[in-house]
């Protein structure tokens, strides 16, 4: 006899809309705490403010 084994998904299933909205710049510059972000960011000099 042959068993079907259904894996189940994994738990990271990215959608770059969902990432954007989450973690983008314009969600970032929304709340104090992101701005807060930003401006470290800034500080530290990453070439990257968000994604």
């Amino acid at each position: 006899m042959v068993y079907c084994v259904r894996m189940s998904k994994r738990t990271y299933q990215p959608k770059k809309r969902k990432r954007a909205t989450t973690h983008g710049f314009l969600a970032r510059t929304k709340t104090a705490g992101g701005k807060a972000v930003l401006q470290a960011r800034r500080r530290k000099g990453r070439a990257k403010l968000a994604v």
